[in-house]
């Protein structure tokens, strides 16, 4: 056998044992290279927390600060915070998944930070539902504002 003979029966008999150990026939291998499919993106799941499991907290037993965001939503302004009212986009889906533009964010200023802090006020369909986060949208409550 010509050394050229040996290097193409070694590559084959690796190819071989690389799709026997995948669980990968000839067929498929070959199927699979004539049409290999479309890349995908992973797509997220919600999360318990979107598929209806959020708690309701009244706004009372939010921070006061909250409150005071409320009312200014509720007239439309000002907001102290440039960013205020921007689309949140619910990236993470901790929301029930909606259209682009369905929500918006308010910040919930915290005493004594230097910045926006972390606590939000998520408003959905204009003023019809609200969320609040205290921690950057890692968790949510759904605020009932009659209480």
């Amino acid at each position: 056998m010509t050394p050229r003979g040996t290097a193409a029966l070694i590559a084959s008999a690796a190819l071989s044992l690389v799709m026997s150990l995948s669980g990968c026939t000839a067929v498929e291998q070959t199927a699979g290279a004539r049409s290999a499919p479309a890349a995908t993106t992973p797509t997220k799941r919600p999360s318990p927390q979107a598929q209806g499991t959020l708690p309701t907290r009244a706004l009372a037993a939010l921070p006061p600060e909250a409150a005071a965001t409320w009312r200014l939503i509720q007239r439309g302004g000002p907001f102290p915070y440039p960013r205020d009212g921007v689309v949140f986009q619910n990236r993470e889906r901790r929301l029930p998944i909606r259209e682009r533009g369905y929500y918006h964010e308010y910040t919930v200023p915290t005493p004594g930070s230097r910045d926006r802090g972390a606590r939000r006020l998520i408003s959905g369909d204009g003023t019809r539902e609200l969320y609040y986060t205290g921690d950057h949208y890692r968790t949510f409550v759904i605020v009932d504002v009659r209480r």
